[in-house]
């Protein structure tokens, strides 16, 4: 049997929930976050190391130099990356690595790990979007403009996806996401090893 890890990709607007969601994955020790990286400040309740890995944006661009990342964007004047050392360890431990990221960045990765599961997270609607957006009341009008703004650009981008979470009851995304990775654990292309065994076992 394949032991090793899959690699779970998280993405969606800034609002859906997928801090939340990805918490309560993360709850299951089958699973282990990718810490990302970033150049944005940190906000009130966010601690280095724990929700990211805070940079400044002469730190950063020093390790795209050294391919330090898995991949990287920059989103909102701010860049983000996904170091490459913790990923593949995760993976070869057998643990389900969850990546947080934006699009872009997710598509990069998918070009270079092709088994990886894209998901793709989002509220009902976009009134409930911008209704979350507001609530957090950590960014300014013009912000969440641009916000909103992303969020259609990456609405379009949808059907790279490999599947779609609508994040309207937060348990109930969970037990999707969790279903997905079950699912896709059963995949008779992760299983090429034990087909071969069978094969040579006959001989």
């Amino acid at each position: 049997m394949n032991k090793r890890g899959l690699l779970v990709i998280v993405s969606g607007p800034s609002g859906a929930g997928k801090g939340t969601v990805v918490s309560e994955l993360i709850k299951d020790s089958s699973y282990a976050l990718s810490i990302s990286m970033t150049t944005r400040t940190p906000r009130e309740t966010e601690q280095d190391g724990i929700h990211y890995f805070f940079k400044t944006v002469e730190e950063f661009e020093k390790m795209i130099e050294e391919n330090g990342f898995l991949e990287y964007a920059k989103f909102c004047d701010n860049y983000y990356g996904t170091p490459l050392s913790y990923v593949e360890q995760k993976l070869d431990e057998g643990k389900n690595v969850i990546l947080e990221i934006e699009v872009q960045g997710a598509l990069q990765v998918k070009e270079r790990y092709k088994d990886a599961i894209l998901i793709f997270l989002t509220p009902p609607n976009i009134t409930q979007l911008r209704e979350r957006l507001e609530k957090r009341a950590t960014e300014t009008p013009e912000k969440i403009a641009m916000r909103m703004k992303r969020a259609k650009e990456e609405i379009k981008l949808i059907d790279k996806y490999d599947y779609i979470v609508i994040n309207d009851i937060v348990e109930k995304a969970t037990k999707s996401i969790n279903d997905i990775v079950r699912i896709e654990k059963m995949a008779a292309k992760r299983h090429i090893s034990l087909i071969n065994t069978f094969l040579e076992g006959d001989n």
